[in-house]
């Protein structure tokens, strides 16, 4: 017969009696005690069906263990931030407008989760690449590009890696800046110049992309050609060093030589000037002499005859 029929005693398919009233939840609230009761340490029901007296120190112990656990939990959620560090807030993985300053403070472990990151700290970023110029010969660059962090929640949260793309963005500035530049001036006096170019394109591609990067500075750290061609052009380089030697070593030369020489000029000058006033008044003296010996000759001419003949013979 079917297990609803009457004269089935009242028993459901598994064999138990049936009971038409509602459950007893005060019987299964206590079963539910008393298995956390034993899981814990406390009594449960006696074999004579009496339900045994808690456990003071099993009380006492779990009170504790809750205790710990909401300092634990709670400490947990302390940051202290130095003053050069700044934190992002997520708040169940999504972005918070909170930016977590210097100082102490609390966020919900498990719910918040902080990223902190140095915003005074000045990064450097070594990159070496060889690149075409302008005049198709190819060099070997070397730099290292100097940043730091500007936006704190940009550079957590933009980009999935701000260093990738900052060697993206430092790999496209100097392939654009060394391609429009002749191999001469990249390897002598332009890398000052390049430098200050690639500074500014970084930047821009930064700003592009969100990073949350400043670039402070790019040092150009050496420019060289490839190493198969490299003694040929040092040997260049050697013989344009000669040549600005040699240049330096005759204008110093010149500077020496040409203010002696126009000393010399100018001595010369001044003592064929004082030869020329002796000269004329010299002449002058001869001149006034013989025109007085001319007036006495007038007066008195043998006598002036015997006079000039005694002088000269003496």
């Amino acid at each position: 017969m079917a297990w609803n029929e009457p004269g089935n005693g009242g028993r459901d398919p598994w064999g138990n009696r049936q009971d038409d009233g509602p459950p007893d939840l005060d019987e299964a609230f206590k079963k539910l005690q008393d298995n956390l009761g034993k899981m814990f340490g406390g009594g449960g029901q006696s074999s004579g069906g009496q339900r045994s007296g808690g456990n003071p120190v099993s009380k006492s112990l779990f009170g504790l263990a809750l205790a710990g656990a909401a300092i634990v939990y709670g400490m947990m959620g302390v940051y202290t931030l130095d003053e050069q560090e700044r934190g992002v807030v997520l708040r169940l993985g999504t972005a918070t407008d909170s930016i977590l300053m210097p100082g102490l403070s609390w966020q919900p472990p498990l719910i918040d989760k902080v990223i902190i990151h140095n915003v005074s700290r000045v990064r450097s970023h070594p990159q070496q690449s060889e690149m075409l110029t302008e005049d198709e010969n190819i060099v070997k660059v070397k730099l290292t590009v100097q940043y730091v962090i500007d936006d704190v929640k940009a550079f957590a949260l933009n980009v999935k890696s701000p260093e990738q793309s900052l060697y993206q963005s430092t790999e496209s500035a100097v392939r654009h800046v060394v391609g429009s530049t002749e191999m001469d001036r990249v390897l002598t006096e332009g890398r000052a110049i390049m430098g200050t170019e690639i500074k500014t394109r970084i930047q821009d591609y930064m700003n592009d992309y969100g990073t949350g990067i400043a670039v402070t500075q790019v040092n150009i750290d050496e420019t060289a050609p490839p190493d198969a061609v490299r003694e040929a052009f040092d040997e260049v380089i050697r013989a344009r060093e000669d040549e600005v030697r040699v240049r330096n070593e005759a204008n110093a030369y010149a500077n020496k030589v040409i203010p002696e020489a126009r000393g010399e000029a100018q001595r010369y000058l001044e003592e064929a000037e004082a030869y020329r006033r002796q000269v004329i008044a010299e002449a002058r003296g001869e001149s006034e002499r013989f025109s007085k010996l001319l007036v006495e000759y007038q007066v008195a001419p043998e006598v002036t005859r015997e006079r000039i003949y005694i002088d000269t013979l003496e």
